[in-house]
């Protein structure tokens, strides 16, 4: 089973801020979208202008039915796509979805920018995040059922991002390389 969070709203901003929480591990010794082929998405979160979503898959006996909905909630997504690390969520979902999602603006300063450092350099609320911009306790936390601090984790991250957009921009994320295992 997939569990959904939607809130309605009037979020400010043109295109699609997405965020995904994650298990699995790196694949070392690649310098292109083969560095996530190990990495499947378990929480899927978007914030647009009129609405912040949260997908969930329940359990891993779940993960295949919310990548057969992502292919389909992605297409219907209003463009731009924004997320604080591009090359993150365009290598994850190339290799879990097989098709290519090209986000056109990156929500960090720099490559390896932190978003620990640009939330507290731009003083932002933490949103209620539980693990405090730690993507791997949440990891944790989806892996041992815990998922309400799981998805409180995406919205905060989802919530912040979209203030980092409106405070400071975006910039143009360095070309992608997908390539197949």
């Amino acid at each position: 089973m997939i569990l959904e969070h939607c809130e309605k709203n009037e979020f400010g901003f043109d295109g699609t801020i997405i965020d995904i929480e994650t298990i699995g591990g790196f694949s070392k010794g690649f310098s292109d979208s083969r560095q996530y082929s190990s990495i499947e998405p378990v929480i899927f979160g978007y914030i647009n202008r009129q609405e912040l979503r949260i997908l969930t898959a329940q359990n891993t006996r779940d993960l295949t039915k919310l990548k057969k909905r992502l292919s389909t909630v992605l297409s219907n997504l209003t463009k731009p796509f924004h997320a604080f690390n591009c090359d993150f969520e365009m290598g994850v979902l190339f290799h879990n979805l097989k098709e290519r999602f090209l986000f056109e603006r990156e929500l960090n300063k720099e490559k390896f920018e932190a978003k620990k450092t640009a939330v507290k350099q731009l003083s932002i609320p933490q949103y209620g995040d539980p693990f405090n911009d730690n993507g791997l306790l949440c990891m944790q936390a989806w892996e041992n059922g815990k998922l309400n601090k799981a998805i409180a984790h995406n919205r905060s991250c989802l919530l912040k991002e979209r203030d980092i957009l409106l405070k400071r921009g975006f910039r143009k994320p360095a070309e992608f390389k997908f390539a197949h295992c």
